[in-house]
């Protein structure tokens, strides 16, 4: 892991396309901006963390089992 300081205002940049602003600093908060482009899906780590279990439990076994189901009646 980077660990960089920064100033409100001051902004770090990865990948020559995205671009990561402080905007402001209260106490223990700081909000950020984020500049990327559209096709960069950007997420809060906790939003993330909720998508990707969902994306594993949507392939489960169960849920893999049902395609199969699915598509064996297809089939017929």
């Amino acid at each position: 892991m980077l660990a960089l300081s920064r100033k409100k205002s001051e902004a770090i940049v990865i990948n020559n396309n995205i671009e990561v602003t402080i905007l402001e600093v209260k106490g223990d908060q700081v909000k950020i901006g984020i500049t990327a482009p559209r096709e960069v899906p950007v997420y809060r780590k906790e939003v993330y963390e909720q998508i990707q279990n969902a994306n594993r439990e949507a392939v489960s076994l169960e849920g893999m089992e049902a395609l199969k189901t699915l598509s064996q009646s297809l089939k017929r």
